[in-house]
């Protein structure tokens, strides 16, 4: 079976250096392609490792799946360039996989038009660690069950965003079993990595389902899984669960 081919963009950031060698010693993909803003034009493999890996930074998405042929695009850059990323993967029948937060609504209405126009799969995850995914299959449940619910979201001080895409999501979700909207609470302080609660109180009773992030490799079961199931699809999902076998 032929391996999946692979480009990385926001190879060289804080998720894409966890992900870039696991995408690389995945036995059943090929690390094809990556994109990042510093060293364009260098081996990735030197660049954050030296050790070389035949695999040169290229300055944009659309130069990298141009350079060599491709499967998947995953990419962890930012939202205000993810959109457009997997918009241009998708016109070039390359299915995206991305984990950046804050893409337009208009852009991913697009992507979504445009990877049905292509017969291909997306996928667009806030957060592709699996214990996200179970908190938020718990406090769904939870909510179903209890009157009020809070989200309390925390992260590190250099985070741009605020809440978090996974806290939206999250706060979407359960405001659909609610039938109000779930409050949001953001803190943003050093020493934090990525930590969710989500808070429900009834009578005389409270119940916290909370997950934290201590290291950034929990994102790489969730990543490989999306690379290997993507091509499968035939529409753009928004949550790691839709991935799971049925």
């Amino acid at each position: 079976m032929a391996r999946l081919r692979v480009v990385l963009a926001g190879a060289t950031g804080r998720v894409g250096r966890v992900i870039a060698p696991a995408i690389r010693d995945a036995a059943d993909m090929v690390l094809a392609g990556a994109v990042a803003l510093d060293g364009v034009g260098r081996d990735l493999g030197e660049h954050l490792f030296q050790q070389p890996w035949g695999v040169v930074i290229a300055p944009d998405v659309a130069s990298a799946l141009d350079a060599a042929p491709a499967d998947v695009l995953v990419d962890f850059t930012a939202g205000a360039v993810a959109g457009q990323d997997a918009i241009a993967a998708a016109r070039r029948g390359v299915a995206p996989v991305v984990g950046a937060t804050g893409i337009p609504p208009s852009e991913l209405r697009e992507l979504e038009k445009e990877c049905e126009a292509q017969r291909i799969g997306g996928v667009v995850i806030a957060n592709f660690s699996l214990g996200a995914m179970l908190l938020a299959r718990f406090a769904r449940e939870a909510a179903g069950t209890f009157s009020h619910c809070e989200i309390i979201e925390m992260h590190h001080h250099q985070k741009l965003d605020a809440p978090s895409g996974t806290a939206k999501r999250l706060a979407e979700r359960l405001g659909v079993i609610a039938g109000r909207e779930v409050p949001v609470h953001s803190v943003r302080l050093p020493g934090l990595l990525a930590h969710h609660r989500a808070l429900f109180g009834g009578a005389g009773e409270t119940l916290t389902i909370s997950h934290d992030t201590i290291g950034r490799d929990c994102y790489v079961p969730g990543v490989l899984l999306a690379v290997r199931r993507v091509r499968e699809l035939w529409r753009v999902v928004y949550d790691l669960e839709d991935l799971l076998p049925a």
